[in-house]
Order: structure tokens, then C-alpha cells, then sequence
């Protein structure tokens, strides 16, 4: 698994839907890439700010804008 298959299966982590296959390949990801596991803890911790707040919804041109800037810092840390 690299830091690409990590962010697609982001959100089916986090919603328990992964399966216990996957789960292994990204928990074994999250021990060798600091990048990911900054990615999971902010993304966890975003979670929780939000839990019981009044749900913000984003337009789509800043959620592709939000992904593409995550992809572009993924492929830069996946060349280094």
C-alpha cells in the first residue's frame, strides 16, 4: 500500500467499512509513513471538533481543491 491507496481508503476506515485484509495493509502503511499517520490523526481530530456541531458543508470546488492539494503533498512525499 502506498500514501495514494491510504487516502482512498480513508474514508472507509474511518466509517468501519474496510475490510479486514485492507485494514491490515493500511495499519501496516500507518507504521512506516509519518506523512499518513499525520493525515489519520488530523483527519481523526477534525472528526472530533465536529462531533455534535452543526455539520458545515463545503462547496465541491473546495473539496476537489482540498483533495487535490492532499494528492499533490502525497506524490511529493511518495518521490522523496
Amino acid at each position: 500500500m502506498n500514501c495514494t491507496d491510504f487516502l482512498s481508503q480513508l474514508t472507509d476506515y474511518f466509517d468501519g467499512q474496510i475490510s479486514p485484509e485492507l485494514l491490515k495493509e493500511v495499519r501496516t502503511h500507518l507504521e512506516e509513513c509519518d506523512h499518513c499517520k499525520v493525515v489519520l490523526n488530523t483527519t481523526s481530530k477534525t472528526i472530533e471538533v465536529y462531533r455534535g456541531n452543526e455539520i458545515y458543508d463545503i462547496s465541491d470546488d473546495l473539496r476537489e481543491r482540498l483533495h487535490s492539494a492532499i494528492m499533490t503533498k502525497c506524490l511529493a512525499h511518495k518521490r522523496a
